[in-house]
């Protein structure tokens, strides 16, 4: 019974991360045709629809999961009820071990025995059988060796930043992102007045279109897992190898969030401080009118096209606790929440979503963006597996392309202590 909940919970999360990840891949991908004021095109189409078919797969396996796990913990319950309801009838009047409170207790019940009272003689008798105790360490043959629980590992494979910004599909090596460097120019008719300005010259300014290059980049790592591991590491479904496959698949998470947060961190807007002594804590209003300021510039570069985000690292999460404590003057989040604390959405500042990622340089207080200050591409390779038969081994790999992009970095804005 245990085995087959501990598999039964393992493919429950394993079907719920890939959920989120088909969820994530297909709300960037709208926010991205969104933010280019496009319809789908019909590779997109077809995307869609495969994550949508996907998604819908993995809602039926889950809820037989489910089902499942139900009914084994109902007849697992009911299990530990007859086993006790059968160690209590075995036991002795009401369950309990025989106990005398004292002497005088004692010798009644020897008095009643000699009087003929049965019941009087087999508490005696219990009291005073000489039981041989035994022990786990008598009878290690047949003690098993339990596994409880999943594999724990302290390995946190969100990327907040990537899954905000929706990763785009990368289906070449090198691609061309094509982007405005000079816009077309119109003013007034004329510069001598209403009087004047018939038959003169309108402005003229070309348009130019320059583009920008984007390189796949593989990310990937592999183990060589032996026949026997796989073979003798538990129940069946080669828990060794899930547990590998498991543990790249998170580094590769890890890898390409970082990836991510180093673009991101090569914005160049003019660095905006925040107001006051450089200390743990800043006033609220500092803090807003700093945020406030990063915000105009990332504005004055992308006119508002895209979401605006705000980033920072785990350790500077702290700088913004004046914002909800101890009153909250930011009613319109829900303030900080400790016991979700790591990577992902805490919290949300005037409306902006900070975005909380470990792949940030620690003191990262705040980088003001936008979804179209940096992009990322990405095609998941996943596994990959080879059988060595002269070593009885098998080679399992994980991988994928992922590319960041940096747009404009003087589109994004850091927010730093007063110095």
């Amino acid at each position: 019974m245990p085995a087959v909940s501990q598999a039964n919970d393992a493919m429950i999360r394993r079907l719920e991360k890939e959920l989120e990840e088909r969820n994530a891949f297909a709300q960037g991908l709208i926010a991205s045709v969104e933010d280019s004021n496009r319809d789908l095109n019909e590779t997109e189409k077809a995307q869609l629809l495969g994550v949508r078919d996907r998604m819908g797969s993995i809602q039926d396996q889950l809820t037989s999961l489910e089902a499942t796990a139900e009914i084994a913990a109902n007849v697992h319950a009911r299990a530990r009820q007859l086993d006790g309801a059968i160690s209590a009838a075995r036991a002795f009047g009401t369950g309990k071990a025989v106990e005398y409170r004292s002497a005088g207790g004692y010798l009644g019940d020897v008095w009643q025995m000699m009087s003929g009272n049965r019941e009087a003689g087999e508490r005696l008798e219990i009291f005073q059988r000489a039981a041989s105790h035994q022990k786990t360490t008598d009878t290690l043959g047949i003690v098993p060796d339990p596994i409880v629980g999943p594999v724990i590992s302290f390995i946190d494979a969100s990327r907040p930043i990537t899954s905000f910004i929706g990763p785009q599909p990368l289906t070449h090596g090198t691609w061309y992102r094509p982007k405005v460097t000079q816009h077309t120019s119109v003013g007034v008719q004329g510069s001598a007045g209403a009087a004047a300005d018939e038959k003169t010259e309108l402005l003229s300014q070309k348009m130019t279109i320059t583009r920008l290059t984007g390189t796949a980049k593989t990310y990937g790592g592999y183990v060589n897992v032996s026949r026997q591991d796989i073979d003798f590491s538990g129940a069946p479904g080669a828990p060794a190898m899930d547990a590998v496959i498991n543990d790249l698949a998170a580094n590769y998470a890890v890898q390409t969030e970082a990836a991510m947060a180093t673009a991101l961190l090569t914005v160049s807007g003019t660095p905006v401080e925040i107001a006051g002594v450089n200390t743990a804590a800043h006033s609220a209003a500092d803090l807003i009118t700093a945020l406030f300021s990063a915000l105009a510039t990332v504005y004055s570069v992308t006119k508002g096209v895209g979401r605006y985000y705000m980033a920072c690292s785990p350790d500077s999460v702290s700088k913004w606790a004046p914002l909800f404590a101890p009153v909250n003057v930011n009613p319109s989040a829900p303030g900080v929440n400790a016991p979700t604390f790591g990577n992902g959405m805490q919290l949300t500042v005037a409306g902006i979503p900070l975005l909380v990622s470990a792949g940030l340089t620690a003191g990262t207080i705040g980088v003001v963006a936008s979804t179209q200050t940096v992009e990322c591409f990405e095609q998941r390779i996943g596994t990959l597996s080879i059988t060595e038969p002269s070593v009885l081994g098998v080679q399992v790999a994980y991988a994928g392309y992922f590319t960041p992009l940096v747009v404009d970095a003087t589109a994004g804005v850091k927010i730093i202590d007063a110095t």
